[in-house]
C-alpha cells in the first residue's frame, strides 16, 4: 500500500468521525423530541438531498442498479441508518454518553478480527497493539465520562446497554456488508453508493413518519390524540430548532460523513478500515466537552493518546499491507 494511497485514507476516516461523532449530540440539542422523531427528521433530510444529487446522474447511475443492488440499498439503510440511530439515541438518553461510546468502541475491535479473516489479510496477531491501544483508550475514555455522569436507576442504564449493545451489532453488519458491495460495483463511485443509499434511507423514513409524530404512546388507545396533542405542545420554534438539527446532521454526518466512510473503504483494508471508527468515539467525547464547557480530565487525555497510539500503530503495520483494495471510479 503507498504512503499517499494510505494518507488520504486516514484523512477521509478522521473526517467522517468527525461528522459521525456530531450524532452524540443530537439527541441534547433536540431533548424534548424521541429519538424516533429525531431518526426521521435526520433520514427525512438524508433522503431528500441525496434525491436532488441523483437526479443528473441518473441517466448514467439507473442502468448500473438492479434488483439486487435496491434489496441491498434497503438493507443497509436499515441496519446502518435508521435502526442504528434509533437505538443509539435510546441509548444515549438512558444509558448517557460514556456508556454508549464504550459500547459503540467495541466497533474498530469487532470489524479488524472480521478482516483479519479475508484473503491476504494482516494477521490477527500482528494487530494485537493496535486492538488493546483502541480498547485501552475507549475504556479511559468512558472512565472519564463516567466520572462526570449522574446515577440512574439501574433498570433505565440496562436497557441503554441493551440498546447500544443492538447498535453495535446493527452497525458492524452494516460495515461489513457495505464494503463487500462497494467492492463488488466497482462501476459505481462510493459518493454515487452513499447518495443511493440515502435514497433508499429516505423511502424507509417515509414510512416511520406517521408512527413516529403521532403515535408517541405504543399500546395506548388514545395514542394517536397524545401525539397530536403533543405536536401541538411544541412551539414554532422547538420545530424550527428540530428542523435544523435534524437537516444540520443529515448532510454533515450522513451525506458527507457515509461519502467520506465509503472512500475510505475503497482506500483501506477492512482490518485497518475498522480502527477509523475510533475517530468517531473521540470526537463525540470532545464535542461533548464543548457541550458541557470543561476540559478534558486525566483518564480523557490518556483516552486521546491510546487513541492516537492505536492508529499509528495500525498505520505502520499496514504500511507493508499488499491487499489489493479497489480503485475509486472518476
Amino acid at each position: 500500500m503507498t504512503s499517499g494511497r494510505l494518507g488520504m485514507g486516514l484523512a477521509y476516516g478522521m473526517a467522517a468521525g468527525a461528522l459521525w461523532g456530531l450524532a452524540f449530540l443530537v439527541p441534547e440539542l433536540a431533548a424534548d423530541f424521541t429519538p424516533l422523531q429525531l431518526s426521521t427528521g435526520r433520514y427525512l433530510a438524508y433522503g431528500l438531498f441525496s434525491g436532488l444529487m441523483l437526479i443528473p446522474r441518473w441517466k448514467t447511475l439507473g442502468p448500473l442498479i438492479g434488483r439486487r443492488e435496491w434489496r441491498a440499498l434497503i438493507g443497509l439503510g436499515l441496519l446502518g441508518n435508521v435502526l442504528y440511530y434509533v437505538l443509539l439515541s435510546y441509548a444515549v438518553r438512558l444509558g448517557g454518553i460514556a456508556m454508549t461510546s464504550l459500547i459503540i468502541g467495541l466497533l474498530p475491535g469487532l470489524l479488524t478480527v472480521i478482516g483479519s479473516r479475508g484473503v491476504n489479510a494482516v494477521p490477527l496477531r500482528k494487530l494485537a497493539p493496535t486492538l488493546v491501544f483502541g480498547l485501552a483508550g475507549i475504556t479511559c475514555a468512558s472512565w472519564g465520562r463516567l466520572e462526570h455522569a449522574a446515577p440512574g436507576v439501574i433498570g433505565i442504564q440496562v436497557t441503554g446497554w441493551f440498546c447500544a449493545l443492538l447498535a453495535l451489532v446493527s452497525w458492524t453488519i452494516f460495515a461489513v456488508l457495505n464494503q463487500q458491495w462497494l467492492e463488488r460495483l466497482h462501476q459505481i463511485s462510493s459518493h454515487d453508493w452513499s447518495l443511493l443509499t440515502g435514497g433508499a434511507t429516505g423511502v424507509l423514513t417515509l414510512l416511520l413518519a406517521g408512527p413516529a409524530f403521532m403515535l408517541t404512546v405504543p399500546g395506548n388507545h388514545d395514542g394517536i390524540m397524545h401525539g397530536i396533542h403533543e405536536w401541538a405542545g411544541h412551539s414554532a420554534l422547538d420545530w424550527a430548532r428540530f428542523i435544523a438539527v435534524a437537516t444540520g446532521i443529515g448532510i454533515l454526518a450522513s451525506i458527507l460523513g457515509n461519502a467520506f466512510w465509503n472512500r475510505m473503504s475503497r482506500l483501506l483494508p477492512m482490518t485497518l478500515a475498522g480502527q477509523m471508527i475510533l475517530f468517531e468515539t473521540l470526537f463525540a467525547l470532545l464535542y461533548g466537552f464543548l457541550w458541557d464547557h470543561r476540559a478534558p480530565a486525566f483518564p480523557e487525555t490518556l483516552a486521546i493518546l491510546f487513541v492516537s497510539v492505536s492508529v499509528l500503530s495500525g498505520v505502520m503495520v499496514h504500511r507493508h499491507q499488499t491487499d489489493v483494495v479497489a480503485l475509486e471510479p472518476s
